[in-house]
């Protein structure tokens, strides 16, 4: 029976992986960091499955393949399907507006439907509330993926892949650029906070002129900021202009955040392609599946079915760069 080498253990390689294994498909997986941890970069994501909020700057595909995700992370880990709220101060009204011309599957929510859905929200007159939308929490979701893979009889291997890998999917994201000459690197920051006097149902973004902010609840208390997209490679340290964006946009949501503690401050580097959508190519006896950019759990699902897809039955979906392939 053939074997399939996923190489990397990050959102794309598990998705690929559980992918194949649910088409009978025997699979092993190489990444030398081992189980899933801080190393990642799919480790500090904000794990919103928002295909009809990111469609606001994003490619028509995003909101086509992203709506396949929420069904495909609820059969493998726990999904919150409470929707996401959007919200705008008086003065950044405008920008409500536009983002309500820019995407779709939402409801208006006046002040009173604000209160409703997050009563600790403060000064809220208006927002839009995209009911179909769904979160989990990333952290989990690959712990999760890990571990059912496990169970079902992958192995796993803590070291660098062999040389010349027969049936190899090379799923590094940056690690990949010797071969995948123009993927680039976008830096995001996010921290990770405790407020226990703030309770908040569900992610929530708040629109800004210069750094739109999302909030998605752990629970607990536990809230994720993130999350700043800036074209630098540098990945050593959050500025100091990002940290006090995020917090402040936070108090903006409710003063209390101004007393909370700050657990952890994430920066890494995610893997995009110039247009900032996922690609699929086959160099040579290798398949690489890279470029999920913001994206990460939203699309990992469909870059695994077009993995899968070509694999195993040699179809070529959308995903595939034929013109590279």
């Amino acid at each position: 029976m053939t074997v399939w080498s996923v190489i990397g253990a990050g959102v794309a390689g598990l998705a690929v992986a559980s992918e194949l294994v649910s088409r009978g498909a025997k699979v092993q997986v190489f990444d030398p960091g081992g189980p899933p941890g801080p190393h990642g970069c799919s480790w500090w994501a904000g794990g919103m499955l928002a295909p009809w909020c990111e469609y606001e700057n994003a490619e028509e595909p995003v909101l086509r393949l992203g709506q396949q995700a929420i069904d495909w992370w609820a059969g493998r880990t726990q999904v919150q399907r409470c929707g996401t709220l959007v919200v705008a101060s008086a003065r950044d009204l405008p920008d409500l507006r536009r983002f309500a011309r820019r995407t779709e599957a939402y409801v208006d929510a006046d002040r009173a439907k604000v209160a409703e859905l997050e009563p600790d929200l403060h000064g809220f007159g208006k927002g839009l509330f995209f009911d179909r939308e769904a979160h989990l929490d990333p952290r989990q979701a690959l712990l999760d993926l890990h571990r059912g893979l496990q169970e079902q009889g992958v192995e796993f291997h803590r070291k660098l892949a062999p040389a010349q890998l027969e049936n190899a999917i090379d799923c590094r994201g940056l690690h990949a650029r010797e071969y995948l000459h123009d993927l680039r690197g976008v830096k995001g920051e996010m921290l990770v906070v405790r407020c226990p006097d703030v309770t908040l149902n569900r992610p929530v973004r708040l629109l800004h002129p210069r750094m739109p902010l999302y909030i998605v609840p752990r629970g607990d208390g536990i809230y994720m900021l993130g999350a700043t997209m800036i074209e630098s490679e540098d990945s050593s340290r959050i500025t100091a202009r990002s940290m006090l964006e995020l917090l402040s946009a936070a108090y903006a949501l409710n003063p209390a955040f101004g007393e909370a503690e700050v657990l952890e401050i994430g920066v890494d580097l995610r893997p995009a392609f110039p247009d900032n959508l996922p690609r699929i190519r086959r160099l040579g006896r290798t398949i690489y599946a890279n470029g999920l950019y913001r994206h990460g759990y939203l699309l990992a699902p469909a870059l695994a079915q077009g993995v899968a897809d070509l694999a195993l039955d040699n179809t070529h979906s959308e995903m595939v760069d034929e013109d590279r392939a």
